[in-house]
């Protein structure tokens, strides 16, 4: 008994040695939830190859220690100021983001040679910014999209790699990297696949009613209205926001349906894809019922959880809409577009196109010369057919009701799920149950109806809704076409696979696109530049600093969303607690905590709208039959004029102590600011250079 006592004994305390030696034998031990919640934070340290092996040098720190590593906490034991590190790394090693107690960021990338040995490389946090602006500055400068990206992958996969000049294999790995890791990644994403297959799919439907006549139906309709240059302008502008739940429908349908409208009246590509991109984003973004309202509000709660002393009462719903009066970017840009329709004038390389369609057409000679990839398939109306424009407003209507019905569906699909969770799901599942028992989930509180559809909408599933909506599009423009006796069953098909293919280069784009942002997120470049400008803090100059930031992150990232889900967290924190430092009072830090929240949002889409790698810019160029590159070209100097007053806008609301009534003067004085703008270094279309 006492000998079986003993053994037992032992095998515990041989265990307990076990894991505490195991401790200091490898500093990536645990990623989960420390087990000592007073475990101090590494401070200053030194990463060096000791004895052939990685270790963290820190003469003063003996025990555990805790320190930032890709962001999880990672426990070190330290023994006279010495920690090995043998993490487990691959053949072609890992790249690490260190930061300590201070919040000083280290780069290293760590690898094994084929002789076991260790090979330690820095890599300076600046160069994470290479691949975007590789990929921008060539494609700016060659016109030539795909190539651009896919160096820019590379030049990041080669950074990924440590840079490892003095191997031949490495150099050639990280090129095939590009297809088997980044790409491959890029298009192992449902949220990434889904807008491919929504891409394509639309891409079928118009071309079939295009060919069943539908499309030219339409395009006689909105004539009526469309009369002249301006008014064709004005209704692609109307389109853009009433179709305002969601971007990507939002932008490939207004191209799609009005190109044929703004062709008739010699209106650039270019202007239509400006009008295009210049909606869909910014009135999905301030709208109260979008696809983008569950990821904004997911990222304000973020930011809101870490606050203290944070009233209970004000809900990431409730901060969003008080936040609106400072969305000054998103609601310019609309204004913009009104003025710059209604004046008729134009300046810089949107000028110069305009000029030449009203001289040549609306552009497609002059995509092919800029190595575009042109118009070659055939979508005009089968010949000695009935026109009928309803061929293509159902199924377009059709897409549009399934992209409703989808996020209903979805929304309150998860919000029942959310009730199951608290014990108050209805006992019968219906869209009727679920909403009457949605008060629940506001303990009780007497929830406004659009309190209730701001939640539906928040937790729906876009991605599904998208593609209900793009299927049944196609389903009705098949159906319609077949049963009026327009073309065969055959020929109707061949049409469709005819349509997904017109498709095929920009989602060549889109794809590398979406690579090239796996890049910067392997890189942490949205955490480089959040560094980079970490000290530059004032009350007064948050705004403008946070506004400056996003658009960096969001220009090199090509994403919006990335830079507010990045953005929100850091923001929302350091303005409470700056506001509180500094002993400002309750009603003005409140006014400034919407302005960033406001200035984030704005300037995340600022950004989107100036870069080539952007997913709804390329998809603007795409509906609208544009080169991508002059729509960038074009749309720049636009985007960063409203920008530009944008900022100031936000700086002068915070000096002026914000709130509505601060707001709305500044917006109306930008508004005339604009109008005087366009008036002295806009000129005529028609006028000779």
């Amino acid at each position: 008994m006492y000998r079986l006592h003993f053994l037992r004994s032992f095998w515990v305390v041989l265990l307990t040695i076990w894991t505490f030696v195991s401790w200091g034998q490898d500093s990536l031990l645990n990623t989960q939830p420390l087990p000592l919640a007073d475990t101090p934070k590494l401070s200053k340290y030194r990463l060096e190859l000791l004895d052939g092996k990685p270790a963290f040098i820190a003469d003063k720190q003996e025990g555990l220690a805790v320190l930032s590593i890709n962001g999880g906490d990672s426990l070190l034991y330290f023994e006279q100021g010495r920690a090995v590190w043998e993490p487990a790394v691959g053949g072609a090693g890992q790249l690490y983001l260190l930061e300590n107690k201070q919040g000083e960021l280290q780069m290293v990338h760590l690898s094994t040679r084929a002789d076991g040995s260790w090979r330690l490389k820095p890599i300076r946090l600046w160069w994470s910014v290479l691949p975007p602006l590789v990929a921008i500055g060539l494609a700016l400068v060659f016109r030539e999209v795909l190539l651009s990206l896919f160096v820019g992958v590379w030049v990041g996969a080669f950074i990924a790699a440590g840079l490892r000049i003095d191997s031949l294999y490495y150099l050639m790995i990280s090129v095939f990297d590009v297809l088997t890791n980044y790409v491959l990644r890029a298009l192992n994403d449902s949220g990434h696949l889904s807008i491919i297959i929504f891409s394509l799919l639309i891409g079928g439907m118009v071309a079939i009613i295009s060919r069943n006549g539908g499309m030219t139906g339409v395009v006689n309709y909105l004539s009526r209205y469309a009369r002249s240059e301006k008014s064709a302008q004005f209704v692609t502008w109307f389109l853009g926001v009433a179709i305002f739940f969601d971007d990507y429908a939002n932008t490939l349908i207004v191209g799609n349906t009005m190109r044929p409208v703004t062709d008739r009246f010699k209106i650039s590509r270019e202007k239509l894809a400006y009008l295009v991109d210049s909606t869909a984003a910014p009135v999905a973004a301030v709208a109260f019922i979008t696809t983008w309202i569950g990821a904004e509000l997911g990222y304000i709660d973020d930011g809101i959880k870490l606050l203290t002393d944070f009233p209970a009462d004000l809900t990431p719903y409730g901060i969003f809409i008080e936040s609106l009066k400072y969305a000054f970017y998103p609601v310019l840009t609309l204004v913009f577009m009104l003025i710059i329709i209604y004046s008729g004038r134009e300046f810089g390389p949107m000028l110069a196109a305009e000029r030449r369609a009203r001289a040549k057409g609306h552009g497609e000679v002059v995509q092919e010369e800029k190595g575009g990839h042109g118009e070659v398939e055939d979508l005009s109306p089968v010949p000695n057919i009935r026109i009928r424009a309803y061929n293509a407003i159902v199924p377009v209507a059709l897409v549009i009701g399934m992209t409703i019905f989808g996020l209903l569906d979805t929304g309150l699909d998860t919000v029942y799920q959310s009730l199951l969770e608290i014990d108050k799901a209805p006992a019968y599942y219906s869209w009727g149950t679920i909403w009457a028992a949605m008060g629940s989930l506001w303990e009780g509180e007497n929830a406004s109806f659009v309190l209730k559809l701001g939640k539906v909408i928040g937790a729906a599933d876009s991605y599904t809704a998208l593609l209900y909506a793009s299927l049944s599009g196609v389903i009705a423009a098949v159906v319609l076409t077949l049963a009026g006796g327009i073309m065969q069953l055959e020929r109707t098909m061949s049409t469709l696979v005819m349509g997904i293919k017109t498709m095929i280069p920009a989602l060549m784009i889109l794809t590398l696109a979406w690579s090239l942002a796996l890049t910067t997120e392997e890189l942490h470049t949205a955490k480089f530049l959040t560094y980079a400008l970490k000290d530059s803090i004032n009350p007064y100059v948050l705004p403008p600093i946070v506004f400056v930031l996003a658009a960096m992150i969001s220009f090199s990232t090509g994403s919006s969303w990335s830079t507010m889900a990045i953005l929100y967290p850091i923001a929302i924190p350091i303005t409470w607690a700056v506001s509180q430092a500094n002993g400002i009072d309750s009603v003005h830090a409140f006014e400034l905590l919407f302005n960033v929240i406001a200035t984030v949002l704005g300037a995340s889409v600022l950004g989107d709208h100036c870069s080539p790698i952007s997913d709804t810019t390329i998809l603007s160029s795409l509906a609208s039959g544009c080169n991508h590159i002059e729509h960038v070209r074009t749309q720049l100097p636009y985007a960063l004029v409203v920008g530009v007053l944008s900022l100031l806008s936000g700086m002068a609301a915070t000096l002026m102590g914000g709130g509505w009534m601060v707001c709305l003067p500044l917006l109306i004085v930008s508004t005339l600011l604009l109008w005087l703008l366009v008036r002295w270094i806009g000129k005529p279309i028609a006028s000779e250079q």
